[in-house]
């Protein structure tokens, strides 16, 4: 399944992608795109697995996205070393325990370069004492490979062994950012990528000063590494989870000029515009802020009509996206009020068909 991963062949591969976003986006006409690379090989701090059991034996197993068969996976070639190794050593460790390994049906793994590792057990049955015992005892074992952390999940229950999350750390020039990374929660998969993505980032608002608005800052990643840079940081959010790793976040980075809202980026656009008022807004002056530069990573769909609108009203528009589709149908709209100045690929997924753009936007 993993035969068309050759390490050998990644300039090559690299280079196809250059060319059909050259193909993509010629009616633009766009600046020479810096290429962010990646490691080939071990790039993914995520990675979940179904579970497998055939009569003694339990082994990994993925879908194949097209024909969906399923496939045995003994290796992954494409996550990092440690997600391998705690890979190997799970199954090594409960295949002869009968209360962690029946009924279970899925494993979810996160890793972090600082290396910690966060393993999620899922099952069919309900957990005890009996399995809470047992999954201490498994944080031990595997524990000589790394810090590992312990999740069981089933029907409505959630057993943490000892903490949901990780601790990353990323190095961004001369800086080093913590970050807290929840279970279940959105982070970048591509860690070393995600480094050189907020260096860009950096470098394209260097000098841009005043305030800067982040919509979809999910836990923190862009706004903690480009407070320097801002005299303000306001950022959005619409996930809990994310909002409060984004306050645990700015304090372990020992940041005090951001501030984390949770809301939307319509509800944003309403109270921005004064059309609404809104309770998580208290204490709040939006009327203060300087609405100069405004940064957007958003899902897959990319920006809705309303935010069109909203990021428009600013001079200055960091637009991370991951779905260039979607990226090229909103810069359609965009570039009637502003210009493209520059462009950059980062090749977060090798040997796929994805590849995150990083675009920014002045206003004519």
């Amino acid at each position: 399944m993993f035969s068309h991963i050759q390490p050998g062949n990644y300039t090559e591969q690299l280079v196809e992608k250059q060319n059909e976003m050259t193909e993509l986006f010629k009616e633009f006409s766009l600046p020479k795109a810096e290429v962010f690379t990646s490691e080939p090989m071990n790039y993914r701090q995520r990675a979940e697995f179904r579970v497998w059991h055939e009569g003694d034996d339990l082994y990994y197993i993925m879908f194949n996205s097209e024909t969906k068969q399923k496939f045995r996976v003994d290796e992954f070639p494409v996550a990092s070393v440690l997600i391998n190794q705690g890979m190997k050593a799970l199954l090594r460790a409960i295949k002869d325990k009968p209360t962690l390994r029946f009924k279970l049906f899925q494993v979810d793994f996160l890793a972090t370069l600082s290396g910690e590792l966060l393993i999620s057990l899922l099952y069919h049955k309900p957990l005890d004492e009996t399995w809470e015992s047992a999954a201490k005892q498994l944080k031990v074992e595997l524990s000589n490979i790394a810090p590992v952390d312990i999740i069981g999940r089933a029907k409505k229950q959630k057993i943490i062994i000892d903490k949901d999350y990780v601790m990353e750390s990323l190095n961004v020039g001369n800086d080093t950012y913590v970050y807290q990374q929840v279970e279940n929660s959105f982070t970048q998969p591509n860690a070393e990528v995600n480094q050189k993505m907020l260096l860009w980032a950096q470098k394209v608002t260097k000098k841009a000063g005043g305030d800067l608005i982040e919509l979809y800052c999910g836990n923190g990643n862009f706004s903690i590494a480009l407070a320097k840079n801002f005299d303000r940081v306001l950022g959005t959010e619409i996930s809990k989870t994310s909002v409060k790793s984004a306050q645990v976040n700015i304090q372990r980075n020992n940041i005090d000029n951001i501030d984390i809202v949770r809301m939307s980026s319509e509800e944003f656009s309403q109270a921005m515009n004064g059309e609404r008022q809104f309770r998580r807004l208290e204490g709040f002056d939006l009327t203060q802020y300087s609405y100069d530069t405004v940064l957007v990573d958003p899902p897959r769909a990319g920006l809705d009509p309303d935010s069109i609108e909203l990021v428009r009203q600013f001079n200055k528009i960091i637009y991370i996206s991951c779905n260039p589709e979607t990226l090229k149908e909103n810069l359609s709209q965009l570039v009637s009020t502003h210009n493209i100045e520059q462009f950059a690929l980062f090749d977060q997924f090798p040997f796929t068909h994805h590849i995150e753009t990083g675009v920014t936007l002045t206003r004519k």
